[in-house]
C-alpha cells in the first residue's frame, strides 16, 4: 500500500487547537451573546449550576467551568475559581440529558434540571434558565461525542 492511501487516524474534533467552542455553539442555533448566565469562549465555559451532592443529596449552587484544554468539567465554590470541589472528566461522561422523568424529585427546580452520567455517578445539575439549560447541554455532549469517535 502506497504512503498516500493510508489513513491517518484524525484527532478528535475538540482537541484541536482550531476548534472555536463558542463557534460550535452558535452554529447549534444558540443565541450566546444574549445568555447573560454564561462565559463562552472559543475553549471555556463557565457559569454557575446547581448541584445535588453525592452521598448528602442537598441543593448547592456552583460555578462549574467546562475546560477543553484540560479536558474536564471542574466545579467551584464561587467563581474565583480558588476551590475546587469536584471534577468531571471528559473521557469519564457517558452521557447528557434532560431530566424528562423527573428523578430528581427534590430538585429546586425540575423543569431545569440535566444530568450528566459518568461511569460511577449520575450527577444532577440545574440550569438558572431554559436557554442556558439547553447551551450546557450541548457544551458538554461536545466533549462526549468527541470522545467516542475513539
Amino acid at each position: 500500500m502506497c504512503v498516500l492511501c493510508v489513513q491517518i487516524p484524525s484527532l478528535p474534533l475538540f482537541l484541536s487547537p482550531h476548534f472555536d467552542l463558542r463557534s460550535h455553539v452558535q452554529s447549534l442555533g444558540h443565541g450566546v451573546s444574549g445568555c447573560i448566565d454564561l462565559r463562552l469562549s472559543s475553549r471555556r465555559c463557565a457559569g454557575f449550576l446547581t448541584k445535588r451532592g453525592g452521598k448528602v443529596k442537598t441543593w448547592k449552587k456552583r460555578w462549574f467551568l467546562f475546560d477543553m484544554d484540560h479536558r474536564r468539567l471542574a466545579y467551584y465554590t464561587d467563581c474565583d475559581e480558588r476551590k475546587l470541589k469536584g471534577v468531571i472528566y471528559f473521557q469519564a461522561i457517558e452521557e447528557v440529558y434532560y431530566d424528562h422523568l423527573r428523578t430528581a424529585a427534590s430538585s429546586p427546580r425540575p423543569a431545569l434540571t440535566f444530568c450528566v452520567k459518568t461511569y460511577d455517578r449520575l450527577f444532577f445539575l440545574v440550569a438558572s434558565n431554559p436557554v442556558s439549560m439547553r447551551i450546557w447541554m450541548d457544551v458538554i455532549v461536545t466533549a462526549t461525542d468527541e470522545h467516542s469517535r475513539y
